[in-house]
């Protein structure tokens, strides 16, 4: 499972190889149903820098994010603690 970090947490590469433990916490819009689903959580190893689009944020592999949510959401609200 693998994400690519965005500035806010790629500390000028040496994001790349850390761990992180990410757990879909909600919906990003306001009266989006629930898109969590499937397992509690994810552990995902950071593989690659995220451009600017996903600023803030971390893009997450297809299989990574659909293990913890509906892929038909596209963004959610998640907690991201490193391990």
């Amino acid at each position: 499972m693998i994400a690519a970090a965005s500035d806010a947490f790629w500390d000028g590469g040496s994001a790349c190889g850390r761990n992180y433990k990410v757990e879909c916490r909600g919906a990003t819009n306001q009266g989006d149903p629930n898109p969590c689903r499937g397992q509690d959580y994810m552990v995902v190893k950071i593989v690659d820098y995220c451009p600017s689009g996903c600023q803030g944020n971390i893009d997450l592999s297809q299989e990574a994010f659909a293990a913890i949510a509906n892929p038909d959401a596209g963004k959610i609200e998640i907690l991201l603690p490193l391990l």
